[in-house]
């Protein structure tokens, strides 16, 4: 078996206007903030990643004056593949308390 793997970034804004309220537009100033593996198990329409990817859009992105979630990257990987931040809490606490986030069409 496989499992799709989505990665995305975050960025927050962090403009403000002088009147305290959030900077839009050209007074926006977005900032990375690190991102989110998000995974489809049991994947097997090999044929049709892209357009899994792009079914899925809608319930990964986000994207408002404040917040924006973007999707950079997708790949296929073994079924028990851990991701970075999964490997890391195996290796320093012995479980995975923050897993991929598991998606469904």
């Amino acid at each position: 078996m496989a499992k799709l793997l989505i990665t995305t970034q975050v960025y927050e804004n962090y403009a403000w206007n002088e009147d305290g309220s959030l900077g839009t537009g050209e007074n926006a100033y977005w900032k990375a903030k690190g991102g989110s593996d998000y995974v489809l198990k049991n994947f097997k329409d090999f044929n049709r990643v892209t357009e899994t990817v792009m079914a899925l859009r809608p319930k990964i992105e986000q994207d408002n004056d404040a917040y924006r979630e973007q999707i950079i990257g997708w790949e296929i990987v073994a079924d028990d593949y851990l991701t970075d931040f999964e490997r890391s809490q195996w290796e320093y606490e012995g479980k995975i308390t923050y897993g991929a986030q598991e998606l469904s069409l």
